[in-house]
């Protein structure tokens, strides 16, 4: 033991104690921070989330402009838009005369015309782009316009044209007693939200791989492995590393927390400079659903599976980087834990679209990918906490064959440094006792 807990910090010590473990901390809490206070930052940069656009309207229908503007509150106040997002101005100026004037370099120009054909006609005309969504509410609104010029034009009373062009409100009815239908909206933003959520799982995996197979090759390298496992067993080698890796991982993933609390810190402090982008607006919701009582088993199912998959990666890449004798050969023999892992992060963000699914349930059982794919299952309802727990069982039985059979190819291979029939050394110590 006390060797073991020698080793162990000893290869701890080497990965913590550097300068590019420092400089990537850094990089991390400036992104962490900075993400999660983005509008504040952009608008210290001079960007402006709340500007209110203006809209030069020039009607040469004369008749259009009012409707228009009736339709531009009714959006803001069905889409929940702030109620500057546009602003309305009736003009007679062309749009050479309003463009001249350099402070209206940011407005748009709508020009309004008679369409035989169709009612009406615009034209729309700015500076620079215009954005995606600012596009289609523009667009909205005046489709919207011409509705109602054409059933004014068709001699429909206002009464019949004000229950027309007033919003249907859609209720909701689930036949499911055991679903709530506030929880359903949290069901949407949980689906993808979650697959970002389990990103960093994905990366620290990866990385973890990578560290533990580049010490153990850089040991075999350097011909220190022969003076190490002269004085410890092959077993105690490789639960060093395991164990340094994961509490490596471990400690990053805390400090990620800690950068992500600072960051929602400094925004509560500093405050949101973007109507369109506040925290508390999107947690309330998330509060006040089912979702957050269902949260109390599913962090810990996951915090599990995400802890043994981690041993198992690491497991698993001591024994395939045992067998190697240099770095080139390791990143070839970890492309499989790569891809595996690959399928199982596309498989999690694309778990909605096979609900209901025999197939996808199997997978969300198969170690290495169980981490990612059955919690997701479990956020959206596909599978129950049994299935969570039979995922974890097969984690567990998984990495006790890798000790077991694993064990005997790590012994044959920590001092092997010949390429040469690499597979067939690895299935004769299988083989062997």
């Amino acid at each position: 033991m006390n060797k073991l807990k020698f080793l162990t910090k000893i290869s701890l010590k080497r990965k913590i104690n550097t300068k590019w473990f420092l400089i990537a901390n850094i990089i991390f809490a400036i992104l962490i921070i900075g993400l999660l206070n983005i509008d504040t930052v952009i608008s210290f940069f001079g960007g402006d989330f709340d500007k209110t656009q203006i809209i030069y309207v020039k009607d040469n229908t004369n008749k259009t402009y009012d409707i228009l503007k009736v339709q531009n509150d009714s959006y803001k106040n069905l889409t929940d838009e702030d109620e500057n997002a546009f602003k309305l101005e009736k003009t007679n100026k062309t749009s050479e005369e309003i463009f001249k004037d350099k402070k209206n370099k940011d407005v748009w120009y709508l020009t309004i015309d008679i369409d035989t054909d169709n009612y009406i006609k615009a034209t729309l005309t700015s500076d620079g782009y215009i954005n995606t969504t600012s596009y289609a509410g523009i667009s909205t609104i005046i489709n919207n316009t011409k509705t109602i010029i054409a059933m004014e034009e068709s001699n429909i009373s206002s009464e019949e044209l004000a229950k027309i062009s007033s919003p249907v409100t859609l209720e909701r009815k689930i036949l499911d007693e055991s679903k709530k239908g506030e929880d359903e909206n949290m069901q949407m933003i949980m689906s993808t939200v979650f697959p970002i959520l389990i990103l960093p799982f994905f990366a620290l995996t990866m990385f973890l791989v990578q560290m533990v197979g580049a010490e153990i090759n850089d040991e075999k390298t350097t011909r220190g492995m022969e003076i190490i496992i002269s004085n410890v067993s092959p077993k105690t080698h490789l639960f060093s590393k395991v164990i340094a890796s994961n509490l490596f991982v471990l400690l990053q993933v805390a400090l990620l927390i800690i950068f992500a609390i600072i960051g929602f810190v400094i925004r509560g402090l500093v405050g949101s400079s973007s109507s369109g982008f506040n925290i508390n607006e999107i947690l309330k919701p998330l509060l006040e659903s089912n979702i957050i009582s269902n949260l109390v088993y599913i962090i810990p199912l996951t915090l599990v599976l995400m802890v043994l998959t981690f041993i198992a990666y690491a497991l698993l890449a001591g024994i395939l980087a045992s067998m190697t004798t240099n770095i080139e050969d390791f990143q070839q023999m970890q492309m499989p834990i790569v891809i595996i892992s690959l399928i199982g992060y596309y498989l999690a963000m694309m778990a909605g679209m096979f609900e209901g699914s025999i197939f996808i349930k199997v997978l969300s059982f198969i170690p290495f990918i169980s981490a990612i794919l059955a919690p997701s299952l479990l956020v959206l309802g596909q599978i129950g906490i049994f299935e969570v727990i039979i995922a974890i069982i097969l984690l567990v039985i998984t990495i006790w064959a890798l000790l077991k059979y694993g064990m005997r190819i790590y012994k044959v291979g920590i001092l092997n440094y010949s390429s040469k029939d690499l597979w067939k050394k690895m299935f004769k110590a299988l083989k062997g006792n």
